[in-house]
């Protein structure tokens, strides 16, 4: 089978397309042909070797997390699935596999089916983002109307599911986004939204309960200047190094930093699914062919695009 594989750390250009045995299955997993798989930030990272503590540093890797296709084997110890059913999921370690391959094998507890409501491309885009969206409102702990949240960077595909369940759950928020990105932060569910294009958050007079920075370029000193004097910042890209740092000045400050890490699973699917049957919006800003995902690739990671990148195969 084909697929993307690099042999070494670096930019787009270490990007392969490889011939690889298409995977046998265990008792517990199902096999996927794979549909469309998302590109997420955390792609990219491991593959310029950021996070090579976690990822480590032996190869081939594949690239991609999540994906969306059609079951073609399932193991013996597996139920509740059938040959032919069109599902959604992501592969169990995003920092030693990947889902950008014709075939993936993977637990039959990591996918889930998908509703007819939506497409392959909209599916393929849901686990690694939506998980991050409802681990981050539960680091918010009680949330209501009362509740100022700033999102900065709010109408990628993480701010995508994080505005619509938070205007499900009655928060106060403000979004930080481009001008092409206002229109989609008013649909989503934002209070208010400041166009940085034009207006710089961090001069303003408004202070919050929560910022969370999913753009990665604000960071926890600069958003203190925005921050209540009891209130959480939400690091939902920590370098490692950040993780018992933030412990340690959380000692010491009324302004939290709280790192969030997601981990999919049956709850988190299941609050998007219900999110699914309300109403939630999936925005796809590009699809792109197998065959150019190196391009695509590029494309996502110069970012200032709404919604999600997507590789779709035949």
């Amino acid at each position: 089978m084909k697929a993307i594989a690099y042999h070494k750390f670096g930019n787009t250009a270490v990007l392969q397309t490889v011939e690889q045995p298409k995977p046998s299955i265990k008792s517990n997993e199902v096999l996927v042909k794979v549909k469309a798989f998302s590109i997420n930030p955390m792609d990219w990272k491991i593959r310029k070797g950021e996070m090579k503590l976690m990822s480590g540093s032996k190869f081939p890797k594949n690239t991609g997390a999540d994906f969306s296709g059609i079951i073609t084997d399932a193991g013996s110890s597996v139920s509740g699935f059938n040959i032919g059913d069109e599902v959604f999921g992501v592969v169990k370690n995003m920092m030693k596999e990947g889902a950008s391959s014709e075939y993936v094998a993977v637990s039959a507890s990591l996918v889930w089916k998908k509703p007819a409501s939506i497409n392959f491309n909209q599916a393929a885009s849901i686990t690694v983002v939506g998980t991050a969206a409802v681990t981050a409102i539960e680091k918010m702990g009680k949330i209501n109307s009362k509740t100022h949240i700033l999102v900065n960077g709010a109408t990628g595909g993480f701010g995508m599911f994080l505005l619509q369940l938070l205007k499900q759950r009655g928060a106060y928020v403000t979004a930080v986004t481009s001008t092409k990105g206002v229109e989609f932060a008013k649909k989503w569910g934002a209070n208010a939204v400041i166009d940085y294009s034009k207006e710089n958050v961090l001069l303003q007079k408004a202070t919050y309960d929560i910022v969370i920075d999913l753009s990665g370029k604000m960071g926890y000193k600069n958003a203190k200047q925005i921050m209540m004097p009891k209130s959480i910042f939400l690091n939902v890209t920590p370098q490692p190094i950040e993780i018992p740092m933030s412990l340690l000045n959380n000692l010491f400050t009324s302004k939290k930093q709280i790192v969030v890490l997601s981990n999919p699973g049956i709850k988190y699917t299941n609050v998007l699914s219900n999110a699914l049957i309300n109403g939630l919006d999936i925005e796809i800003n590009k699809v792109f062919p197998f065959d150019q995902t190196k391009e695509a690739y590029q494309y996502a990671e110069k970012g200032g695009y709404i919604g999600k990148v997507v590789v779709e195969l035949n």
